[in-house]
């Protein structure tokens, strides 16, 4: 049976860049980043016995979080003891330097996760000869927008972009170029309001105010898309088809739901200086009671803008359905090649097909189905296991009914302002 190998690399250096350090007459071109010496960069994969690591998007927020990492090294020589001078990486230990998971499988490599580490946790052991344990925390990019408080943003004024204003704030707090991909906006933002706050909330406000999507990717890059990538890429791309027939790929497990958490039949849009803007589903708050969804201090230019946000997350929220919460992928199951590959290829917005077949014989033999959006992927990794959980909910809001929302196809009658 083969199966994945994983790498786990910790990079001394500072600065957020993950590539080696370029010097003059050493490195290589398009692959590092030039700097005065080359970077202490080290592989610890033959240590590690535990690798766990989770990314994606709250569904209640509607914003991407923050990703996270935790990994355990057998640390039998007290190589990461900040205090072991005679150590391999003394004076080197310290929080804030990069560390980064990738796998490789059939020749190509995927990475999984790259951040920043914020702790090294040593395990004391009870008697001698015990196993001694670190277990390296880690988080990605967002930590440090977080961290970054903003006031002035040079260069804001209003008629901006959304994906430059993304890109102003970026500056601000000096991330480089060369880890951005960014989108052009398909709405035009007031003025920066100038106040005290976070890079990270600044940045999130611009994101709900485009109705897009802002994280940072498995390699470190922030990533923004705009609206008319985030309500189209289901129709876009080919889903990924998972049943327990043995049609598509197999999974080891589908938890499915059928609950009100997304509806919403009420929202509230307020831009900075504009009247509320409602939009309200009467047929939805008469079958499932008022859910309402509030956004303020948005930075839209226009009332209009505001209306129609409110329109479609309304149209998009108003109804529930079956959908499958979360598909855990054992990486370990025999004959598995395409399982694998989906469990490391598979990223936010890919649409992926789940069918599960439901108890029964016969004439009452039934299946649940859904085409979904992956929102979410987390990497649980011992010795000799690999259990990958995708997150999946339905698109943000659905193409389909923007469009039918804000031309009228829905009908007044179900839509009210």
């Amino acid at each position: 049976m083969t199966v994945p190998s994983v790498k786990a690399i910790i990079n001394f250096s500072t600065g957020p860049s993950f590539a080696q350090a370029f010097v003059i007459g050493v490195g290589v071109f398009g692959t590092n980043v030039l700097a005065d010496s080359a970077a202490t960069i080290v592989d610890v994969s033959n240590q590690v016995d535990q690798i766990s690591t989770q990314r994606g998007r709250n569904a209640q927020s509607d914003q991407f979080q923050m990703g996270s990492m935790s990994m355990r090294i057998v640390d039998t020589n007290g190589d990461f003891n900040p205090q072991n001078a005679s150590g391999p990486y003394y004076g080197l230990l310290s929080p804030m330097r990069k560390v980064q998971i990738s796998a490789s499988y059939g020749g190509v490599g995927y990475n999984i996760f790259s951040g920043f580490i914020t702790s090294y946790s040593t395990s004391t052991p009870k008697y001698v000869g015990d196993v001694v344990y670190t277990t390296i925390q880690a988080v990605d990019a967002f930590r440090l927008f977080q961290m970054a408080q903003v006031s002035t943003i040079t260069g804001a004024a209003a008629g901006d972009l959304t994906s430059t204003r993304i890109g102003q704030i970026l500056d601000t707090i000096s991330w480089p170029a060369s880890m951005r991909q960014i989108d052009t906006g398909n709405t035009t933002v007031q003025a920066d309001p100038g106040t005290s706050r976070y890079g990270l909330a600044a940045m999130q406000t611009v994101e709900t105010t485009e109705y897009g999507a802002f994280y940072i990717n498995t390699d470190g890059v922030a990533e923004f898309h705009n609206r008319n990538y985030t309500t189209k890429s289901v129709a876009a791309k080919t889903p990924v088809v998972f049943n327990d027939s043995g049609v598509g790929i197999r999974y080891f497990n589908a938890q499915w739901l059928f609950n009100d958490t997304l509806v919403y039949n009420q929202a509230n849009i307020t831009a900075t200086g504009l009247a509320k803007q409602t939009a309200t589903n009467t047929d939805s708050v008469t079958k499932y009671f008022l859910h309402s969804y509030n956004q303020q201090n948005l930075l839209m230019q226009t009332i209009a803008d505001a209306l129609d946000y409110a329109r479609a997350y309304v149209a998009s929220r108003a109804e529930t359905t079956s959908r499958v919460d979360a598909i855990t992928l054992d990486l370990y199951a025999a004959d598995y090649d395409a399982g694998i590959t989906a469990a490391l290829s598979l990223d936010f917005f890919d649409p992926v097909t789940i069918t599960t077949t439901q108890p029964g014989t016969g004439s009452s033999t039934s299946t649940l189905s859904k085409t979904l959006q992956v929102f979410g992927v987390s990497h649980q990794i011992t010795t000799n296991s690999w259990k990958t959980t995708m997150t999946t909910l339905e698109p943000i809001i659905d193409g389909f009914i923007i469009e039918s929302s804000l031309y009228g196809i829905l009908g007044t009658s179900v839509l009210s302002y």
